[in-house]
């Protein structure tokens, strides 16, 4: 079966930096565009973040200049760093293929991050 894991989250103060990472079992990364997705809250998902196979990246407006999306496909893994973090970017974070459904709600819980004011 296919699990997608995320971890890195935790809680942090406003201006503060966090490393998510995204693994997976089952599943192989390798020729997908993965995003990271983010709900801050239950009714709410949101493209963050996506990079291609070829190393093609896309960054929603807010958080231009403060994310980094990169991937290792060797470990198959996507990490999103997160620095000049906001309150506004508390939510949670999820790793899904782009063409997949439902990505905020179907495939874990994702990994929560908390900005403090």
């Amino acid at each position: 079966a296919v699990q997608l894991v995320e971890s890195g989250g935790g809680s942090v103060q406003a201006g503060g930096s966090l490393r998510l990472e995204c693994t997976s079992t089952g599943f192989t990364f390798d020729g997908y565009t993965v995003g990271w997705y983010r709900s801050p809250s239950e009714n709410e998902c949101e493209l963050v973040s996506s990079i291609s196979s070829d190393g093609a990246t896309y960054y929603v407006d807010s958080v231009k200049g403060r994310f980094t999306i990169s991937e290792n496909n060797a470990k198959n893994t996507v990490y999103l760093q997160m620095d000049s973090l906001k309150p506004e970017d508390s939510a949670a974070y999820h790793c899904v293929p782009v063409t997949w459904h439902a990505p905020c709600d179907f495939w874990g819980p994702g990994t929560q991050v908390n900005v403090s004011s």
